[in-house]
């Protein structure tokens, strides 16, 4: 791939992530497709849609050139089911979509068949379950009793537990529900256990009549949405401290303002936004879709400043480019085109913010950053109506432009422009920073095969290091303790204003920056407050109530080792009071019970076979591990020994099996293998691989296949790097690995 992709600029990460998700593979998962040849599929097949705008054959070869270079040079970048699927046989090309949910079995069970037909896409999906009946109200058609909404967004999350989007995007979904239902203090704790809803962001939709009430310290109505009548009135205060509280515990559940949302609903004509898609940014009516981009604000610096005149050609060029994926699209529902197609909506957003705060010497927690993000994100979003305006020219309005807030004013092709998406994938393919979001650390180790230790270096914090006379590897392996440069003393005060990362800057300079962008995005902003792992109950309502009167249309949060915290000390009475680091110190292995049972597995490795047998304890799950290989001795049979007592030692100790597997699955050796498994890399990745099976074939609860499912927020199960938190989205910067 190197060879291949020598005409592009992209990191050792980037092709990694691309070989992995996005590169046609053969039948026999074989990458059949280099990143020149996968960015020339999509530039051809979105510039195919001019054809029927009257352009002709040399016109259009000449509009595919210019969307090829705007992404081989990495400039913008537009979401993952475009780079996947255009110009291929599935081809749908959006990323957000919203299905509603009536108060009906009928509608129930239909959204579920139309989330399962999208997530098989590629694409997420947001759902609003406030118009379901609450728990225990009356079914009219049976006399029954309803199990009320929590109860069936069990039927979703399984529904996409098993689609898995065929193993280039899992199954992402956003579940809503309004602060007035009835049901909303089981919503707000629905998650309490993070095995559960593990395919669902959670958010509250805070309403204009609560946040009065909150702010007088008063009560409010709960409402049955079937009979319209008031069954309960609350402290508004009470609920709120709860959703506080549950946030500050493990992230969940946002909050999302959602009749501010629909203040700036483009066509409220056609009725109210009541959900969004399942990262928070984009705000879709019943059955829309919305294909989203991203420019590289990195590569919009030149001569110490911003490049407006590149800014302006690039950002005019993705409308463009936007506007046409509307046409080439494949929609998954007949419904979904009709909807798309008559709103025409398109989120162009950046990615690089954080690189390009660098390039310019300002930090990220200032003023001037927050006055250059009004000014770069007003140019983008004003330059992006300018060029919606000229394909309105061209080719005609939205057909709903005379629904909508437009109608007798502007005329545009698009009803709206401008969203900040989460880019993890993407901005790995870009080699940028993710979305807004400040850098995640200044340094962090990889450990590649062989168990090589290299040091993953901001490449603009190393060319200062080196330029400036302080670079050692000894500072490297210093920073990358903590990923912070704010508490070392080798490093110019100047250097660690500029280099600050996300736990470096207060959740408050988190929600302005937020705050600052969105005044001048049509949508939503995607972005992840950070809290140190100290903070308190107290400092995220701060920052909720902030971005309230900032203007914030919804807010994710997420406290550092707060869901690593939960499952580590699942059951453990004190964490919530800080205990839980003491709780860590004092781990001592389960004892044996004198009878236990399990299941061996024999796995053909470079040695020979290796026998390796998984025991579990009375719930179920792996208890330990024992291995024996073949006839081989010496080094091979003890390494295989000593490998399983620690695996068993890790198990007994309550460490979850997900984490052993990704520690130990690749690990390689000399001599490979080849098994029923797959190949096999050492005796190591044989025994990672058995424990795998386990749980998700033979064992392990019943074979509930966690291990490919649970993203243990913290470290990548994939590779043990390091997650970054987005917009209720993680991903492993290592290797790619996301859990949206």
């Amino acid at each position: 791939m190197g060879v291949l992709s020598q005409g592009l600029d992209l990191t050792e990460n980037a092709l990694k992530v691309l070989q992995r998700r996005y590169l046609r593979k053969d039948e026999e998962g074989r990458v059949v497709e280099t990143p020149e040849e996968m960015f020339r599929r999509v530039a051809r097949s979105v510039a195919r849609a001019d054809l029927g705008y009257g352009y002709r054959p040399e016109e259009v070869a000449e509009v595919e050139e210019g969307f090829y270079r705007m992404m081989t040079s990495l400039y913008f970048l537009p979401n993952s089911p475009t780079l996947m699927n255009a110009g291929r046989r599935l081809g749908q090309l959006s990323a957000c979509f919203v299905i509603p949910v009536e108060d009906s079995m009928e509608s129930i069970f239909d959204a579920v068949k139309n989330a399962a037909i999208i997530h098989k896409s590629g694409g997420g999906t947001g759902f609003s379950f406030s118009r379901l009946r609450p728990k225990g109200d009356v079914v009219g058609s049976t006399k029954g009793i309803s199990s009320g909404p929590v109860s069936f967004m069990t039927v979703f999350d399984t529904a996409t537990e098993a689609v898995k989007q065929g193993g280039t995007r899992r199954g992402a979904n956003m579940g809503m529900l309004r602060v007035d239902h009835p049901d909303i203090i089981e919503f707000i704790t629905c998650k309490d256990d993070n095995d559960r809803f593990t395919n669902f962001n959670i958010s509250v939709i805070l309403t204009e009549e609560f946040m009065k009430r909150l702010e007088e310290d008063g009560e409010y109505e709960l409402v049955n949405p079937r009979t319209g009548r008031v069954v309960r009135r609350l402290r508004a205060a009470d609920v709120f401290d709860l959703i506080v509280k549950h946030a500050w515990g493990n992230g969940e559940p946002g909050i999302v303002f959602l009749d501010r949302i629909n203040q700036t609903n483009p066509t409220p004509q056609l009725g109210d936004i009541e959900s969004t898609n399942p990262c928070g940014e984009q705000p879709l009516l019943p059955y829309e879709s919305c294909n989203l981009g991203s420019i590289n604000l990195a590569r919009m610096v030149r001569g110490g400043g911003v490049d407006w005149e590149l800014l302006r050609e690039i950002t005019h060029r993705a409308v463009h480019f936007l506007d046409n994926v509307i046409d080439v699209n494949r929609y998954p529902l007949e419904r979904i085109e009709e909807m798309t197609r008559a709103n025409r909506k398109i989120g162009l957003g950046v990615m690089g913010w954080a690189d390009m705060l660098i390039q310019l010497g300002i930090p990220y927690n200032s003023e001037a950053a927050l006055r250059l993000a009004e000014e770069v994100m007003g140019f983008i979003t004003s330059e992006g109506r300018k060029a919606s305006e000229r394909l309105a020219e061209e080719r005609g309005v939205f057909p709903n432009h005379d629904k909508s807030i437009y109608a007798g004013g502007v005329r545009v092709r698009n009803a709206t422009i401008s969203t900040i998406a989460p880019t993890g994938s993407l901005s790995i393919i870009a080699g940028c920073s993710s979305g807004i979001e400040p850098i995640f650390a200044v340094c962090f180790v990889r450990t590649v095969m062989e168990g090589t230790r290299l040091f993953e270096v901001n490449p603009y914090f190393e060319k200062v290091a080196r330029e400036r006379g302080f670079f050692s590897r000894e500072l490297m392996e210093r920073i990358s303790e903590t990923g912070s440069v704010h508490d070392i003393p080798d490093i110019p005060d100047d250097v660690k204003e500029i280099f600050v990362t996300a736990h470096d800057i207060s959740p408050e300079d988190h929600i302005r920056m937020q705050a600052a962008f969105q005044r001048h995005v049509d949508n939503a902003v995607s972005k992840t407050v950070n809290f140190p792992r100290h903070a308190t109950v107290e400092d995220v309502k701060k920052v909720y109530r902030l971005a309230y009167r900032l203007g914030c249309k919804g807010v994710t949060v997420y406290r550092d080792g707060s869901r690593e915290s939960q499952v580590l000390s699942k059951g453990q009475e004190g964490a919530a009071e800080g205990r839980e680091e003491e709780e860590f110190r004092k781990i001592v292995p389960r004892k044996r019970p004198e009878v236990i049972k399990g299941t061996t597995r024999a796995i053909k490795t470079g040695c020979g076979n290796l026998y390796v047998t998984v025991n579990e304890d009375e719930q179920g799950l792996p208890f330990e591990v024992f291995n024996h290989i073949g006839k081989a001795g010496g080094c091979a049979a003890s390494q295989s020994e000593a490998i399983g007592r620690l695996v068993s030692l890790a198990l007994r100790s309550n460490i979850a099996p997900e984490e052993i597997i990704a520690h130990l699955k690749g690990i390689s050796c000399h001599q490979h293998a080849w098994s029923s498994t797959g190949k096999i890399s050492s005796c190591a990745d044989a025994i990672a691989k058995a424990l795998e099976l386990y749980m998700t074939k033979g064992g392990g609860n019943g074979g509930s296949g966690k291990v490919d499912v649970v993203m243990r927020i913290g470290a990548c199960p994939e590779c043990g790097g390091p997650v970054e938190h987005e917009g209720g989205c993680a991903i492993c910067r290592n290797c790619g690995h996301t859990r949206c």
